[in-house]
C-alpha cells in the first residue's frame, strides 16, 4: 500500500483485508523473543467513547453508563468548532452522529472537503460556532445495528471537553472512586493547517481543570509530532501519558505524510520503531489485529504477531482498541445464532480474555460492562 494519507474511517471499513500482515508483523516475533518482567495489576478497562454500545457515544449519558458499568477510564475524541472550542465528536464530520442533516437552517453548510487525504461530504464541526453545535442532538452512528442506543437519538447534546472534565470530578465524587480520562486529538495536522490548532487548547483546559491536574489522563493521537510536542511541555506532571495509536498498515501517520517523510505505522512496529516511540510516549495501542489477526478466508483469530512482547521489551505500556459486544463484529467461531446486531456477552468475553493473555495493560470497549467481566469475572 502507497505511504499516501488514509483516514482511519476507510482503513477499518477494510479489517479483514489487513489481517495478513506479512514480513513487518512477523519480524516482532523474531526482534522480541523475551518477555520482560510487567506490573501485576489488572489492565485497564477504557469505555470507548463512553458505553456507545447502549448509548449515543460522546454523549454524557454515554460516558455515565461507561462509568456505572465500572470502566477505568472514558474517552472522549476532541475536535474543533470555527471558534476555537474543543468538543467531543468521533470525527469533524458530524453527519452520521448528529440530527445536523435534518436542520434546515443549516443546509448551506454542506461541503466536500479533503480529510487526512480522503474527500468526505457532509456537515463539519469547525464550520460551527459552539452556539449552533450546542443546537444539534446525538444519534446513533451504528443505527439499526445498536436499537437500544438509537432509542436515545436526539435526547443529548454534543459537549465540551470543559463540561466532560467538570461531568468526571462530578462522577468520580458521587462513586467515591477516581476515574481516569484518555482524550484522543483527532486531525491534528487537518486543524493546525485551518488555523485551529488542538493541542495547546487541549493543555489550556487541563490546566483549568482542578480534576485533570491530578487523575489519571493519557493523551493519544495517530499522529507523532504532536504527541512529541506534548512530551516536551507535560515533562513534570506525573498524572499525566501520552499514548500512541497505530495500525498493521504500510502508510505514514497524516502528519509525516503530509511531510512527506518518516516511518509507516507497520515501521513503528518494529524494534526501531517501538525505541523511537518510547522515546516521547509512554503507550502504545495498535488495532488489536496488529497483536492477533484474524485470518481472512474464515474470520478466525489467528496466531499472535510477536508484537504484544516487543512493545513491552521497548518499556512501552500496551493498550489496543476496540472490542464490540455485537456478533456483528465477532469472529466466527465466537458468534452467537442470535443474529448479526446481537449483543454477545459470552463471545465478546472470549474474544477480549484471547488478547488479555498476550499482557494487555489496558484496552478499548463499547461495552465497558463487558470489559469488566472479561477482566474480573470466573474463568
Amino acid at each position: 500500500m502507497d505511504n499516501a494519507l488514509l483516514s482511519r474511517r476507510s482503513l477499518l471499513g477494510t479489517s479483514l483485508a489487513v489481517t495478513a500482515m506479512g514480513a513487518a508483523t512477523s519480524a516482532q516475533g523474531r526482534t522480541s523473543g523475551k518477555t520482560p518482567a510487567r506490573d501485576t495489576q489488572k489492565p485497564l478497562v477504557i469505555g470507548h467513547r463512553g458505553a456507545c454500545a447502549h448509548r449515543p457515544e460522546h454523549t454524557l449519558a454515554s460516558y455515565a453508563k461507561a462509568i456505572a458499568d465500572g470502566a477505568d477510564f472514558i474517552e472522549p475524541d476532541l475536535v474543533s468548532t470555527r471558534d476555537g472550542v474543543l468538543i467531543a465528536r468521533h470525527e469533524n464530520a458530524i453527519t452520521e452522529t448528529t440530527d445536523v442533516a435534518s436542520r434546515p437552517e443549516f443546509a448551506d453548510r454542506k461541503t466536500t472537503k479533503v480529510i487526512d487525504g480522503e474527500a468526505l461530504t457532509g456537515w463539519f464541526t469547525e464550520d460551527f460556532t459552539l452556539a449552533e453545535i450546542k443546537r444539534l442532538r446525538a444519534v446513533e452512528r451504528l443505527g439499526a445495528l445498536r436499537p437500544e442506543s438509537q432509542g436515545y437519538d436526539g435526547q443529548f447534546q454534543v459537549v465540551t471537553f470543559e463540561e466532560i472534565a467538570d461531568f468526571l470530578a462530578a462522577e468520580a465524587a458521587a462513586h467515591g472512586r477516581t476515574i481516569g480520562i484518555i482524550p484522543e486529538i483527532k486531525h491534528s495536522t487537518y486543524f493546525a493547517g485551518i488555523g485551529l490548532p488542538l493541542e495547546q487548547r487541549l493543555l489550556d483546559r487541563i490546566a483549568a481543570s482542578g480534576y485533570l491536574q491530578s487523575a489519571p489522563l493519557i493523551i493519544q493521537s495517530f499522529e507523532v509530532s504532536n504527541l512529541k510536542w506534548l512530551h516536551e511541555r507535560l515533562a513534570g506532571q506525573r498524572n499525566v501519558e501520552l499514548l500512541q495509536l497505530t495500525m498493521p498498515l504500510d502508510v505514514r501517520p497524516p502528519d509525516l505524510a503530509s511531510a512527506g517523510t518518516g516511518p509507516t505505522y507497520n515501521a513503528m512496529h518494529t524494534e526501531r520503531g517501538l525505541a523511537e516511540v518510547a522515546r516521547y510516549a509512554q503507550w502504545l495501542s495498535p488495532w488489536n489485529i496488529a497483536l492477533l489477526a484474524r485470518d481472512k478466508a474464515d474470520n478466525l483469530l489467528d496466531t499472535p504477531s510477536g508484537l504484544a512482547n516487543a512493545a513491552h521489551a521497548a518499556g512501552l505500556k500496551l493498550s489496543t482498541w476496540t472490542f464490540r459486544p455485537e456478533n456483528h463484529f465477532l469472529p466466527a467461531n465466537l458468534r452467537s445464532t442470535a443474529g448479526d446486531g446481537a449483543r454477545n456477552v459470552a463471545g465478546s468475553v472470549a474474544e477480549i480474555r484471547r488478547y488479555l493473555a498476550l499482557g494487555l495493560d489496558s484496552f478499548f470497549t463499547d461495552d465497558p460492562a463487558v470489559g469488566r467481566l472479561a477482566v474480573d469475572g470466573p474463568a
